[in-house]
């Protein structure tokens, strides 16, 4: 069996989904092409600008394809096989995680670009509403810390290519940081000089490539200069991500996020499409099995780790924090809605896809699936990449570095808005939306992380474990149930305003798979580390786990008590949003 087959099979299927089902999750929403959106109606350009749609699908398809869908697929594949996360995938991201993300976006735009969390206060209770806040900004903590700290392990080290060229972390760095002064240059052009979106993108897109090449002769080799071990390296690339975190979750929207937004979504379209087309011209067979068994070496179980180990390539709750923290506030009309939300969750489906095949490609006793410490998603994926863009005529060097900087730009995208996002949830709680509550919001969000990060663990073999190695687990079963609590929130306010049986099918039922999925996956969790290492002894992830369950029961027992009350918690049922 050829990867050509899986790729063309998937891409026929997923755009299949947008035209069919995405059309009919519009038709059932009443998408409204005359309605005035908040971009519109509280235009300040600051949050709220209004965003012609391909654009603002770069810049989401950017925030939300973050290293999930490289990471996940990639783990998921190597554990169980191919086919299990290839099914889930393409099942998870048309029937799950698309309606998610196109639900959760409209909700927003209909109660003013509020939050999903002020939707459910909104629909449910106050207390679900502070519930909701605090499992999101403890989700959005271990998106943080996970993709921190892998990002920064591509900054370290040296990678020897087959011809024997060296691409090296130090020069990724140098590219990375290339990459994020470019949209701030663009940006002010924008915003200054009058310069048109076409013109800026036909000059910077080009020096990102530049930024790419000229990274590796330039490189920020930390271990070399100061004569650092790679354990303090990859320490002092950590606590840099995460100070360029705080910078950008302050600066307004022009200046950084949207510049960066568009410009890193074009790059990862590149990336997708440079990578499909080398893959479909390569003629590289499926070597890797389709299925492995029911259970890994290590004990782990298909069912319920495969679903949150691939997390964001089928459904990733981080997203709705997206399109109701930032893209609503950019929606021009209320039609853009199915490509912005819909269309971009099929997208990352592709990328997750794309991803797989990288291992596919592979035999059992590659390298690069049983090297020391196991699979490095983010070196796999950028040779997989490399191998596909050489069958176009590119450089492996170059072809390398290009995987890397997709992975990285991915990341980047999204760990800004986390912490902008972990800011306004910060300021909410506080009741604080002056300067200070800004600073206050995003100093909290940056520096929680940081005792995780410099926490180290190790294997049986006395090996140390990355931190995203340590907390990927908590981070895909909290990211899905924050799904769920999200499809449990969008379901509630379309059944109190729309009352039809289409709710209960359309959302009710991904809400109950990613409940059950989820909270399986946690509890699981809870008693592995308990149980291996003692209560006390056990580091943070078996105590925020049970915090989470905890949250999560809390929430769904107030919403099972909004659907079987006869009047509704507040006494007075609120007018219906829809019409």
């Amino acid at each position: 069996m050829s990867l050509l087959s899986v790729v063309v099979v998937s891409a026929v299927l997923l755009v299949l989904a947008y035209r069919l089902y995405g059309s009919l999750l519009a038709k059932l929403l009443r998408l409204d092409a005359n309605a005035v959106t908040p971009a519109a109606a509280m235009r300040d350009d600051v949050d709220y600008l209004p965003l012609e749609p391909r654009s603002l699908l770069s810049q989401h398809f950017s925030a939300i394809a973050a290293a999930g869908p490289i990471v996940g697929p990639i783990l998921a594949g190597v554990m169980f096989g191919w086919l299990p996360a290839v099914l889930w995938i393409l099942i998870g991201s048309i029937f799950v995680g698309g309606v998610h993300d196109f639900t959760a976006l409209t909700a927003s735009i209909r109660h003013r670009a509020c939050s999903v969390a002020e939707v459910v206060r909104e629909h449910m209770t106050r207390r679900s509403y502070v519930l909701f806040m605090l499992f999101v900004w403890f989700a959005l903590l271990y998106i943080i810390v996970a993709f921190t700290d892998i990002t920064a392990s591509s900054f370290i080290g040296r990678m020897e290519l087959e011809d024997g060229q060296v691409v090296s972390g130090g020069g990724i760095a140098s590219s990375s940081i290339l990459y994020l002064l470019l949209p701030v240059g663009m940006g002010f052009l924008l915003r200054f000089k009058r310069l048109t979106v076409g013109v800026a993108t036909a000059v910077f897109l080009p020096l990102v490539g530049v930024a790419i090449w000229g990274g590796q002769y330039i490189p920020l080799d930390l271990e070399r200069w100061f004569g650092l071990n790679e354990g303090n390296v990859h320490l002092v690339w950590n606590l840099a991500i995460l100070g360029y975190c705080l910078i950008a979750s302050l600066v307004p929207v022009w200046s950084l996020l949207q510049p960066r937004g568009h410009l890193g979504g074009y790059f990862l379209f590149l990336t997708l499409l440079g990578g499909s087309l080398g893959l479909i011209l390569s003629g590289d067979r499926v070597v890797y099995p389709a299925f492995t068994g029911w259970e890994t070496a290590k004990g782990e179980p298909l069912f319920p780790m495969l679903f949150i180990t691939v997390a964001c390539g089928a459904c990733s709750g981080f997203h709705a924090i997206i399109a109701s923290g930032t893209t609503s506030k950019q929606l021009r009309c209320e039609p853009d809605a199915k490509m912005v939300g819909y269309g971009a969750m099929l997208l990352e489906g592709m990328v997750a896809v794309v991803s797989l095949c990288c291992v596919m490609r592979l035999s059992t006793d590659s390298p690069l699936v049983t090297g020391p410490g196991g699979p490095k998603p983010n070196f796999l994926y950028a040779q997989g990449i490399g191998s596909f863009l050489g069958v176009l005529g590119v450089p492996a060097a170059f072809a390398v570095s290009f995987g890397l900087m997709a992975f990285t730009t991915f990341v980047y995208d999204t760990l800004d808005v986390c912490t902008r996002l972990g800011r306004y949830i910060v300021e909410e709680l506080l009741g604080r939306r002056d300067r200070w509550g800004k600073i206050i919001g995003a100093a909290l969000t940056v520096g929680a992380p940081v005792p995780l990060l410099l926490q180290q663990d190790v294997d049986a073999a006395g090996r140390l474990v990355p931190a995203w190695r340590v907390y990927w687990n908590l981070f895909g079963a909290s990211n899905q149930l924050l799904a769920a609590l999200t499809l449990l929130g969008v379901t509630v306010w379309l059944w109190r305003t729309r009352r039809r049986g289409w709710v209960l099918l359309v959302c009710g039922l991904p809400t109950i798979a990613m409940y059950t999925m989820s909270t399986w996956a946690l509890l699981r969790i809870i008693r592995q580390e308990f149980l291996v290492k003692g209560a006390w002894a056990a580091n943070a992830v078996p105590w925020v786990a049970l915090i989470l369950v905890g949250l999560a029961v809390l929430m769904a027992v107030d919403a099972v008590l909004v659907f079987v009350r006869l009047s509704w918690p507040s006494g007075r049922r609120p007018q219906p949003v829809l019409t």
